[in-house]
């Protein structure tokens, strides 16, 4: 049984590796205890209702949908979930699709085990926290002109040469790239599309 003064995590990743590091950093804090983990969107839903952690833990690339349709599930049957989405990605698209779909936190894996814990902390209390680097990338796209989701498909798919020009060119003056290779490469690191 846990200690009802602990915050209790979910955590929700498909690399065993992550989980198991991030068990590691829950379990050496005296106020926090990993309670459940999961490896896909289906298990997180089913152990979130399980468990119903304090705090979820949930990675932006899960192996059958999004960490954050996940959340987007959870938040469904229960509203008050506080989800911090982990990811290596920083792309902007999907940094606000999360933040808009109710995540309390967005951070980076490449952050300090220490972060974590108070980042943890800090949403448990009932805060919302985004780190200054990821800030600073979706403060710098939002003034831009959103792709339509025609665009986002020519990109896809470079559907046949003629009917794409016109596109191309369109996708190229919102993203201010001078090419098409250079179109597929700032899409991919703002996260419109995943290759």
């Amino acid at each position: 049984m846990t200690d009802p003064l602990q915050i209790r995590v979910l955590s929700v990743d498909d690399h065993p590796l992550v989980r198991e590091g991030i068990a590691a950093i829950i379990n050496n804090q005296p106020d926090m205890s990993l309670v459940a983990e999961a490896a896909s969107c289906g298990e997180a839903v089913q152990q979130f209702r399980q468990h119903r952690p304090d705090v979820t833990l949930m990675d932006l690339r899960l192996p059958d949908a999004s960490g954050i349709d996940a959340m987007i599930a959870i938040r469904g049957e229960f509203a008050d979930a506080r989800i911090i989405m982990l990811t290596t990605f920083e792309g902007d698209v999907e940094i606000q699709r999360a933040l808009e779909a109710g995540a309390r936190a967005y951070m980076l894996k490449s952050m300090a085990p220490r972060d974590l814990v108070d980042v943890i902390r800090q949403v448990h209390a009932g805060k919302k926290r985004v780190p200054p680097e990821v800030a600073s990338q979706i403060a710098e796209h939002l003034s831009d002109e959103a792709l339509t989701s025609r665009e986002i498909d020519v990109l896809r798919h470079y559907i046949s040469e003629e009917t794409v020009k016109v596109h191309v060119k369109h996708i190229m003056e919102k993203l201010g790239a001078t090419d098409r290779t250079q179109a597929v490469a700032i899409a991919v690191r703002r996260g419109i599309i995943q290759l």
